[in-house]
């Protein structure tokens, strides 16, 4: 079946991003890849060609910089998503969030559904989404299933910051931004979230906001 004019095969479309070189471009909200439906990935891109934007999404991820990138974001509608997160951060952080380092990952056609009823809020925010945060809830505990970029299967338990991480990237890969979970009355700019929300857990803002947490 011929493909419709106005579409680029995915390959074709992966190569021409590539040939730029350095990070990839990222798309903001408003353009339709972050909406569309997505492929799972099956072999459009022939190892590689998959091995290259692997680790282009990569230096994209830490030039950025950001915790996780999916391939929506840099216009590519497959279900490919790349994470990392060195958590950088103080102890009162790290406790309250449970914010541990992840390694490189590479998540292919991941779903994740809840370990049990506990949610988490706390600020969130998305390289697609610039200069903003708010506050969404999330499950504290998922199931993520998947395969990594050789095709090995992934069935693992991910808990507090890992958590929300592949939460964040698997609904990028569902046409799902965070705003579309968040609480908006939480809605801040990164000027005030470093004025007035800088604190480990959100309480102070639903406060002086008038949203409520789980």
């Amino acid at each position: 079946m011929a493909l419709p004019s106005d579409r680029v095969p995915l390959a074709e479309r992966v190569e021409e991003l590539l040939a730029a070189g350095g990070p990839l471009p990222i798309v903001s909200a408003g353009d339709p890849v972050l909406r569309s439906g997505i492929e799972p990935f099956d072999g459009q891109l022939e190892p590689a060609l998959l091995a290259r934007f692997i680790e282009a999404l990569r230096v994209t991820m830490h030039e950025a910089p950001g915790v996780g990138v999916a391939a929506p974001q840099v216009g590519v509608g497959l279900r490919i998503a790349v994470i990392e997160d060195p958590a950088p951060v103080p102890d009162e952080v790290r406790v309250a969030r449970g914010r541990v380092p992840q390694p490189f990952r590479v998540l292919v056609n991941p779903a994740y559904e809840p370990v049990g009823a506990d949610r988490a809020a706390f600020f969130e925010g998305c390289l697609s989404v610039p200069g903003w945060q708010a506050v969404v809830a999330r499950h504290a505990s998922v199931r993520l299933t998947g395969q990594d970029e050789h095709g090995r299967a992934v069935d693992e338990v991910f808990t507090g910051w890992p958590a929300r991480i592949v939460q964040h990237e698997t609904d990028h890969l569902d046409g799902l931004l965070y705003l579309d979970r968040a609480e908006l009355r939480s809605l801040s700019s990164n000027e005030a979230m470093a004025e007035r929300w800088a604190q480990p857990t959100p309480g102070e803002a639903s406060a002086a906001l008038g949203f409520e947490l789980p």
